[in-house]
């Protein structure tokens, strides 16, 4: 029986700048590879550059690093067989985070942590699925579309509003809608502001 693998565009030791996590030590684990495409990506690198890794690669690599929590992320890692990686590195006693467009429903049931982060298309049941539904907000948002996601909030799950580039327009934006909407959250992209990958 052949072995997994997966396209991987790069493995990376660094700080979480993000959302619920923000300021915490993890390796990165991009995946290559996105069909959505969206023209104002931060990581279009990632959209076809990769190597394929086996089981065995991925875990000699990830053992380079002192942190045992990895953080799944692309391109978008459920294009490729995210629940097959997440079983490997569970297996690997690994705390595994994703961070996923949510288009497409697969399982991760038993990852530790996921962030959905919706663009032009979202699966539901992905939505339900979410610890964090982190939505990229600038001058284009359609701010009614928006606040569907509030009607994901739970005990569980948190809205989360980044803008975009971290532009001073969309961090005025996100804060306006954050006092509008309290049980939201605002998420700028540390690792931008303080110039770290």
């Amino acid at each position: 029986m052949p072995q997994p693998s997966w396209k991987v565009n790069e493995i990376f030791y660094s700080i979480q700048g993000e959302g619920r996590h923000s300021g915490m030590p993890a390796v990165f684990l991009r995946l290559a590879g996105c069909s959505m495409g969206c023209a104002w990506c931060d990581t279009k690198y990632a959209f076809s550059a990769g190597q394929e890794m086996n089981n065995l690669q991925v875990l000699v690599e990830l053992a380079k690093f002192p942190c045992k929590t990895v953080i799944i992320t692309g391109g978008e890692p459920a294009e490729q067989d995210l629940p097959a990686l997440i079983a490997l590195l569970k297996s690997a006693g690994h705390i595994v985070h994703i961070e996923t467009n949510g288009a497409h429903d697969c399982d991760i049931s038993r990852a530790d942590f996921v962030c959905v982060s919706p663009k032009k298309y979202v699966s539901e049941n992905m939505l339900k699925k979410a610890d964090v539904i982190k939505l990229v907000v600038n001058e284009q948002t359609d701010l009614e579309d928006l606040q569907k996601y509030y009607n994901y909030e739970n005990e569980k799950t948190t809205v989360y509003l980044q803008p975009e580039s971290n532009k001073e327009e969309n961090i005025n934006l996100c804060v306006k809608l954050v006092k509008e909407h309290p049980s939201a959250r605002l998420s700028v992209q540390l690792h931008k502001l303080i110039h770290i990958k």
